[in-house]
């Protein structure tokens, strides 16, 4: 804590490449490394720049269009870059160190979703897989374009309505899928959180990619560490079961609060879907159609 009513937080995130354009990659990833100040309730102020580089691979000037992506994104959050660490590597990274400031008082925080709280995500799904399925030639970049729009759209003004809302709990969503992070929120309480599956927002072509067997690694594997503290309804399939497993990147908020607190949302013009409730419980997460 710096002084009463004032305490710093540092978070530090890197991704690999997930679209064609080294611009765009570097406004993603900083996107997605300032997500985690927000999603606490705080402000970012300063960041510094982590870039894993082949040197054999590409030239500088991929690097250069990474931090010009990077430093679009810290403009529009007024975040200052304030320099980095660079290192040779097989694979291109970025990501960023980024430190700034909450109040500890109104920290928001994964756990303490209430009985009969609602809860709001920010963004649709589905960036885990209309990347994979950009790797696997089956989207062009155009395809990309409301992905993109979502992976770089920041979550500070979802953050800001959870906290004029009185938001009770919040996590962002990111590598765990949406299921991973609600568990997150509700393991070892006595709390269930319900998702409506007809409810939840996804991203146009999502469906279609994952008919044609386009989904992340990372969505299978997440359905297998989480298989125990999710329950689903027995008409849920196995394609909607891996949508709600799907990794995001610079995902949206998932956000417990009273009903009222919905209004924030509208009043602010926040993305801001209501996608389930809160209920007594063993600390599951129940998926029903």
């Amino acid at each position: 804590m710096l002084r009463e009513g004032l305490a710093i937080v540092e978070t530090v995130d890197v991704i690999t490449p997930l679209v064609n354009d080294p611009f765009t990659f570097g406004a993603v990833s900083t996107a997605n490394s300032l997500s985690d100040v927000y999603a606490m309730g705080g402000t970012p102020h300063t960041a510094l720049a982590v870039a894993g580089f082949p040197t054999c691979d590409y030239s500088p000037e991929v690097l250069k269009l990474v931090l010009k992506g990077a430093e679009s994104i810290l403009d529009r959050a007024g975040v200052r870059l304030m320099g980095g660490h660079c290192f040779d590597d097989p694979e291109l990274k970025f990501g960023l160190s980024v430190t700034g400031t909450v109040d500890p008082d109104r920290i928001l925080r994964k756990e303490g979703a209430l009985e009969g709280d609602i809860l709001i995500l920010t963004k649709p799904l589905g960036t885990g897989v209309l990347t994979t399925a950009l790797k696997g030639g089956r989207l062009d970049d155009s395809g990309m374009e409301e992905a993109v729009r979502w992976m770089t759209t920041l979550n500070d003004r979802a953050a800001e309505a959870a906290l004029r809302a009185g938001a009770h709990a919040c996590t962002d969503i990111t590598g765990f899928g949406l299921l991973g992070h609600a568990f997150n929120m509700v393991r070892g309480t006595d709390k269930d959180f319900i998702l409506r599956l007809q409810d939840i927002p996804v991203m146009q072509r999502v469906h279609e990619m994952i008919d044609r067997g386009m989904v992340a690694e990372g969505a299978y594997r997440n359905m297998k560490y989480l298989g125990e503290g999710v329950e689903f309804e027995d008409n849920v399939t196995e394609e909607e079961k891996l949508l709600l497993f799907d990794p995001q990147t610079s995902g949206g908020l998932l956000i417990s609060v009273a009903e009222r607190g919905l209004k924030a949302f509208e009043a602010g013009g926040v993305f801001a879907r209501t996608v389930g409730c809160v209920v007594r419980g063993d600390g599951r997460v129940r998926v029903e159609k």
